[in-house]
């Protein structure tokens, strides 16, 4: 497939290593030549130099004979004009964009985007993206990673294990026979610095990291088996009240259940907006590193302290100073992946990233066969993929443990007709089951050709 990333920041790059890396035709676009040098220089890409929103640029980078474009620039505007030029100039059949601006985003402009307005196929909002990220950490305060498949059927859950976990030493298959009713399947483990995908003899330890995925109905009965205790979140503290900050304390404010929210926000106009907005959540105008507002702000008392301001500094001092002033549970944004080893040794209890989400939501457009989700583990180490199984697809029809399935790879999620299922050697996968696969990277282009479907099938 040939693509055109526009875009050479953290996330078209991220993007491009993603797709050259499955052998596909990745040109990189980018006004930038430092960004669109970095690129050609470490992956195996080719780039233009230019705006992409102008017809000779997206001429230069291949549109005429290019299968998509994808528009990740840091300006919305661009992104619309580059999808409007390539579909109207090029032909070009599929088209993703990046919007920030939640005001594009808003129901009542739907039909701009339509083919004979702003023809955009898909767009991604990372707003969005990341405050359903921010919404599940808090809900989960136990778990360091939480995605839902089967549009919240099921909930893939990453649990560190300590010495509490009653199944240490036990073996995977021993697992199932120990807890027969319990809709769980182990995907992977990362054990030190390495994440592998676990067979049934494999045991677990302290200090392992794994993502599980369960029937969203046995999330409690998980958690109590893997040693953990779940506590509701009753007071949550936001330092940041930008599109992300002023989002969740919107949804949290309306929950059936009561959360108690507070707010920081150190620019005063963006606080006042923020205050309007707000019906039972208090903002403070005020630096979120500073203690004596944190102890104004009920700190101590406090359950999650959520770190969404535009700079990740801020955002792992505040989140290291809140745990020392009591706060029991610390997530934080951190859009620089080279921040993230920081966020792990000072103790900060989990981190989003919106750039590795915006990667995930594209990724899921671009792969063959009928996918839903693709959510990205790690730096790029595995992904855990939600597709449905199609006719002609090698899965259909076809039993469990019959299915070639990579080393790296492990089936581990079945919907049929509403209904999860726990996945055995002997079931036999159908037409319109809805799978869950976890894959290791090198492993997902096989994957892929699991769920490709034959040309006939269109």
């Amino acid at each position: 497939m040939k693509v055109i990333v526009c875009g050479g920041g953290q996330v078209g790059w991220q993007i491009a290593r993603h797709l050259s890396g499955e052998r596909n035709d990745v040109t990189i676009v980018d006004s930038k030549p430092e960004l669109v040098r970095r690129a050609t220089d470490t992956l195996d890409v080719q780039g233009v130099v230019g705006y992409a929103s102008y017809p000779k640029v997206l001429a230069q980078a291949g549109a005429a004979d290019a299968d998509m474009v994808i528009a990740a620039t840091y300006s919305d505007e661009v992104n619309m004009v580059t999808c409007q030029v390539a579909h109207s100039v090029f032909g070009v059949t599929r088209k993703i964009a990046r919007l920030r601006e939640q005001s594009y985003l808003d129901p009542l402009y739907a039909d701009l985007f339509r083919r004979e307005h702003m023809p955009i196929d898909v767009i991604i909002s990372p707003e969005r993206e990341v405050s359903q990220a921010a919404l599940k950490r808090v809900a989960y305060p136990e778990a360091f990673d939480v995605h839902e498949y089967f549009q919240g059927k099921a909930l893939l859950i990453g649990l560190m294990l300590d010495e509490n976990c009653s199944v240490l030493d036990t073996s995977l298959r021993e697992l199932s026979e120990l807890f027969p009713s319990l809709r769980i399947m182990v995907a992977g483990v990362r054990r030190g610095k390495r994440l592998f995908a676990p067979e049934p003899e494999d045991q677990l330890y302290a200090g392992d990291q794994v993502y599980v995925l369960t029937d969203a109905r046995d999330v409690p009965r998980t958690f109590e088996v893997f040693g953990k205790a779940p506590k509701p979140q009753e007071r949550v503290l936001i330092v940041g009240a930008g599109n992300v900050g002023l989002a969740v304390a919107r949804i949290l404010e309306n929950q059936p259940r009561r959360v108690r929210v507070k707010v920081i926000e150190r620019d005063r106009a963006r606080a006042e907006l923020a205050a309007d907005a707000l019906e039972r959540s208090i903002v403070l105008h005020g630096d979120g590193m500073d203690a004596a507002l944190l102890d104004e702000a009920g700190i101590a008392k406090t359950g999650a302290v959520l770190l969404v301001t535009d700079d990740d500094r801020t955002n792992l001092l505040a989140a290291v100073r809140a745990k020392s002033m009591g706060a029991r549970l610390a997530i934080s944004l951190i859009n620089d992946p080279g921040m993230v080893p920081l966020a792990d040794a000072t103790g900060i209890d989990a981190h989003i990233n919106p750039r590795a989400l915006t990667v995930s939501s594209i990724l899921r457009h671009v792969r063959h066969g009928k996918v839903r989700s693709v959510y990205l583990l790690g730096d790029r180490e595995a992904e855990v993929i939600e597709a449905q199984v199609l006719a002609t697809s090698a899965l259909c029809n076809a039993r469990v443990r019959d299915i070639d399935f990579p080393e790296g790879a492990l089936l581990i999620g079945v919907l049929r007709k509403s209904e999860f299922m726990r996945p055995s050697g002997d079931m036999v996968l159908r037409e319109g089951d809805l799978v869950v696969v976890f894959s290791l990277t090198a492993d997902v282009a096989k994957v892929d050709e699991l769920l490709q479907v034959a040309v006939e099938f269109f």
